[in-house]
């Protein structure tokens, strides 16, 4: 049962939830509009900006199991707290001028939003029980705007002020969610009750390692979560070189986590009513052809392409979301089957950005890589027809070996 909160306790917690949902984007995106200044100022090679770009994907898996374990030792207040001061901290160090420290900061950052993306819902769930869905969406929506804003705000700022600034502004509102959840982590530990996280499921449910519609899912949320990055990341570069001012790429990443706002809430919703969603798989999958073809083919008219891959990428990731209920039986499966896709998703996700700018550097353009894309469409739209059909994932229940059954009769003689 979770217990009553006061209504304001409720309004204090609502507060957190949005100021800790804004922070969960801004550190990532505001960043690849200012990847030539961090080019020139650092001199960083095409493979090393690929890294910096990939850092915060990689850790958005590489530290997305260990939340549930911090919260469950200090409580999930106080966790989140300690996410946001460690984003604050990131943001800051990041604006040191040495190397090492825009990539450490940018670890820092990386794993802070990693934590406050997996305990995002576990907030949801204890203070607004009845509202999980609505504050879902609120909260899917309220990070594509943030980074939205983050993105299109980049050369302005930089412009203005230089690099720094451009980074360093959004310490401002991770600095506030902090002073916002000091007294929620306060709150928690004196409540001294075990946070309601989503945790693996329990042995007794068996392994999903071993069903292939959870490989599927986590497959979809991977390549959806990759094509994502690799856009958000490299897409400045990419107009910027087909003949665009740099404020006005920085502006077109902006435009496509614009026109995804409103699918967070759009997708999720049309996708729970269907028994069959795997025609919204292929019309993602189209929306994702039409969109990189035209990068490839006509880039001259990168505004349209670009809000075509707005709506493709836009979508795609809210419905692996929604598919981790959908193909699940029942609640425990389903954080089992989060935690895997989302480590494994984001593990997968961090190559892209890597790989584009490796690909960049040995070839000399945008060609390549962007054929890449268009080819990572099919394994997409395949993982993602085998993961929209009806159905529940199912577990593999352990073996049993011999010497651990339990002795209730004398074995009998052959």
């Amino acid at each position: 049962m979770t217990t009553p909160v006061s209504r304001a306790t409720a309004v204090w917690s609502l507060a957190g939830l949005v100021l800790l949902t804004i922070n969960l984007r801004a550190a990532i995106t505001g960043i690849s509009p200012v990847l030539g200044d961090l080019r020139d100022v650092f001199g960083l090679s095409g493979a090393e900006v690929g890294v910096l770009t990939t850092l915060p994907v990689l850790c958005l898996g590489a530290f997305a199991g260990l939340a549930p374990v911090v919260a469950r030792r200090v409580g999930a207040e106080v966790a989140i707290a300690g996410s946001l001061v460690m984003i604050t901290a990131g943001i800051v160090l990041r604006v040191v001028q040495s190397p090492v420290s825009l990539y450490t900061g940018t670890v820092l950052a990386g794993a802070g939003i990693a934590m406050g993306n997996v305990l995002m819902p576990a907030v949801i769930k204890r203070a607004f029980p009845s509202r999980v869905g609505s504050l879902t969406g609120l909260a899917m929506m309220l990070m594509a705007a943030s980074g939205a804003v983050a993105a299109g705000l980049a050369v302005p700022l930089d412009e203005a002020g230089g690099w720094r600034l451009a980074l360093a502004v959004w310490a401002v509102p991770s600095l506030v969610a902090v002073l916002v959840w000091g007294p929620l982590a306060v709150r928690g530990r004196r409540a001294r009750r075990a946070p309601d996280v989503p945790v693996p499921a329990p042995r007794d449910e068996g392994s999903l390692v071993r069903s292939p519609t959870a490989w599927y899912v986590a497959a979809f949320m991977g390549l959806a979560s990759l094509m994502f990055y690799v856009l958000m990341s490299w897409l400045p570069e990419i107009m910027q070189d087909a003949g665009y001012a740099p404020a006005a790429a920085g502006m077109m990443v902006s435009a496509m986590m614009i026109v995804g706002i409103p699918l967070g809430f759009v997708v999720p919703v049309f996708a729970a009513r269907l028994r069959d969603q795997r025609p919204l798989v292929v019309a993602v999958a189209a929306t994702m052809v039409v969109g990189t073809l035209g990068l490839l083919l006509a880039p001259s008219a990168g505004w349209t392409w670009v809000l075509i891959l707005g709506i493709g990428t836009g979508s795609a990731f809210p419905l692996a979301y929604t598919l981790l209920s959908l193909r699940s039986p029942n609640p425990s499966v389903a954080a089992g089957l989060s935690g895997m896709a989302q480590t494994g998703g984001y593990l997968l996700a961090a190559a892209g950005p890597l790989a584009v700018g490796v690909l960049h550097d040995a070839t000399g353009g945008w060609n390549v890589p962007i054929v890449l894309l268009l080819v990572l469409v099919v394994p997409e739209v395949v993982f993602g027809l085998l993961a929209a059909r009806p159905g529940f994932v199912r577990p593999a229940r352990p073996r049993v070996r011999p010497q651990e059954l339990p002795a209730l009769e004398p074995a009998r003689s052959r």
